[in-house]
């Protein structure tokens, strides 16, 4: 489960797939939260969201976008609290959690670390075989952290286990 943290409108992509096949597209869609509402609740908000989407689907991991801004601060933090929210929700499931940046999820999926969300919109599409992108793009930014981990994370997953194992074989 890929999600792309937001205040206004936190992504939700739900995939299903092994490295090596087409992964399916299983579910996308946004948790939004009205601008007006006063933050907690905003949080509340996200809370009972993901608590949903994980009952729903019972996913294996839950890919978040790692949190970067160079620009807006105001902006950057609403979405660092989206972002711890979707981790807290995924620990309390006892869900292992990976973290993405931007530029690596996009060049995961279009390879270009610099793609916009038009791009990134039409490679989810063409990778998942759709007719169409998921929508809003911050939908379609979920379902893409969900591919980038699958694609990414299993190798990731298994390198860490090798080096493990070498460390253990060498009384490390």
């Amino acid at each position: 489960m890929g999600v792309d943290p937001g205040l206004t409108r936190c992504g939700v992509g739900v995939v299903d797939g092994v490295v090596g096949r087409t992964p399916t597209l299983v579910e996308a869609g946004v948790i939004r939260t009205p601008a007006d509402a006063e933050l907690p609740l905003r949080l509340l908000a996200i809370e009972a969201g993901l608590e949903e989407w994980i009952g729903r689907h019972r996913p294996d991991v839950v890919a978040v976008e790692r949190v970067f801004s160079q620009h807006n601060t105001m902006t950057v933090i609403g979405t660092a609290q989206a972002a711890g929210v979707a981790l807290l929700v995924a620990a309390r499931h006892r869900l292992p959690v990976r973290q993405h940046t931007p530029s690596e999820v996009k060049a995961a999926i279009t390879g270009s670390g610099r793609a916009d969300k038009a791009q990134i919109g039409v490679m989810v599409t063409r990778v998942l075989k759709l007719t169409e992108a998921p929508k809003p793009a911050d939908a379609a930014d979920a379902v893409a952290l969900a591919v980038c981990h699958l694609w990414r994370g299993a190798g990731q997953a298994r390198l860490a286990s090798a080096i493990e194992a070498q460390r253990r074989r060498m009384g490390a």
